[in-house]
C-alpha cells in the first residue's frame, strides 16, 4: 500500500491483453487491486503479534492461514466492489478519478475485463478464502466460522446491491470493522484463544486509520457518486464535515493508542508517538476542500496511505516491544 510519487497510466486491454498463463495471471492479480491489500494484512500481523504477547508463544501456521483468508476475502471484496460500482454507472460515469486510488480498478470500463469476468473472479477468491479457513476451523475449532462469516458478510454487505452499505453512509463503518476490528481481534484470538477488552482496544486505531483511508479516497467521487445515487458518507456530509470527520478518525486512534499506554498495554512512548502523526493528519485534512481539488487530494490520499502504514508499525513496535524486553 506504499504510494508512489508518478501518475501511473491506467490499465488497457492492449497493454494487459494475451491468453498466455502469464498474461492472465497479470491480469486477475491486477484486478483486485493489490496495493491496497497491506491495510487488512497489517491487522492480522497486529492481532497475531498481539496473541504472542499475551501467551509467549506463537502458532506461524495459525498466522499464515489467517493472512491468506484475510487476503483472499480483501481481494474479493475489491473485485465485486467494481463490479457494483459499474453497475451502478458510479466508476463509468466517474471523470473526476484519481488513479489508481479512486475510481476503481478501471478493468470494466477500459474492457480489460468483462463484468462478468470480474463477478466470476471474485466469487472464486471468496471461495479460495474457505481453504485457509477450514483449515483454520479444523485446528482451532467452529469458533473460526463466527470470524470469518461476519467479515465476509460486512465485505459482500459492503457494496452487494440492494445492501450496498457504503451508499447508505456505512461503508466507513463496515470498513473499520471488517479490515480493522475484526481481523486484528480474530487474530489475537486465534494465538490466544481470549477476546477481551484489551484485544478490541488494540485494534481500534487500525479500524480507524482503514475508515480514513475510505473517506479520503471518497472525497474526489464526490459528484459522480451523487449523480450514481450512492450517497456516500462524503455525500451526505458535504466538505466540512467531511473534513471534521477526517480529523476525529485521525484524533480518536492517536487517542486509543493513549488510552492503550495508559492501561499498561503498549509502552508510553509508543502511546504518545501517535502525536507526531498528527500534524501530517491535519495537512491531509486540508486536501478535504469545497470543490475537491486534484494534486492536493492526491497528496492527501498518499499521507492518509502513509499515517495508515507509519501507525500499524507503531502499534507492532508497541506490541512487541514489552515482550522482547521481558
Amino acid at each position: 500500500m506504499t504510494p508512489i510519487q508518478t501518475t501511473p497510466a491506467e490499465p488497457t486491454a492492449a497493454a494487459l491483453g494475451g491468453s498466455s498463463l502469464a498474461a492472465r495471471g497479470r491480469r486477475l492479480a491486477l484486478a483486485t487491486r493489490p496495493a491496497f491489500a497491506p491495510a487488512s494484512l497489517a491487522s492480522v500481523v497486529i492481532g497475531s503479534a498481539w496473541g504472542y504477547r499475551v501467551t509467549g508463544r506463537i502458532s506461524w501456521s495459525l498466522a499464515l492461514l489467517a493472512l491468506l483468508a484475510t487476503l483472499c476475502v480483501h481481494l474479493a471484496a475489491n473485485v465485486l466492489n467494481d463490479v457494483s460500482d459499474d453497475l451502478s454507472g458510479a466508476d463509468r460515469d466517474n471523470e473526476a478519478r484519481i488513479f489508481p486510488y479512486t475510481g476503481g480498478s478501471r478493468f470494466i470500463q477500459n474492457g480489460v475485463m468483462s463484468p462478468h469476468e470480474m463477478t466470476l473472479w471474485g466469487v472464486t477468491l471468496l471461495a479460495a478464502a474457505a481453504v485457509p479457513g477450514l483449515a483454520l476451523v479444523e485446528l482451532r475449532g467452529p469458533g473460526v466460522l463466527a470470524f470469518g462469516l461476519v467479515g465476509v458478510a460486512l465485505g459482500l454487505a459492503y457494496s452487494l446491491p440492494r445492501i450496498q452499505l457504503v451508499a447508505r453512509g456505512l461503508g466507513e463503518a463496515t470498513i473499520a470493522v471488517a479490515f480493522g476490528v475484526l481481523p486484528v481481534a480474530g487474530a489475537a484470538w486465534l494465538q490466544s484463544g481470549r477476546l477481551d477488552a484489551a484485544s478490541i482496544l488494540i485494534s481500534v486505531p487500525v479500524g480507524l486509520w482503514v475508515a480514513a483511508i475510505l473517506l479520503m479516497n471518497e472525497v474526489p467521487d464526490v459528484e459522480p457518486d451523487a449523480r450514481a445515487g450512492k450517497a456516500t458518507l462524503v455525500v451526505r456530509l458535504g466538505m466540512k464535515a467531511t473534513r471534521r470527520l477526517y480529523i476525529a478518525l485521525q484524533g480518536g486512534a492517536c487517542a486509543a493508542l493513549i488510552l492503550a499506554a495508559a492501561l499498561g498495554l503498549i509502552p508510553a512512548w509508543a502511546g504518545f508517538a501517535c502525536l507526531l502523526l498528527l500534524p501530517a493528519a491535519w495537512r491531509a485534512a486540508g486536501a478535504i476542500t469545497e470543490p475537491p481539488e486534484t494534486a492536493s487530494l492526491r497528496r492527501g490520499i498518499r499521507t492518509t496511505l502513509r499515517l495508515h502504514l507509519a501507525g500499524s508499525a507503531l502499534l507492532l513496535v508497541g506490541v512487541l516491544g514489552p515482550a522482547f524486553v521481558h
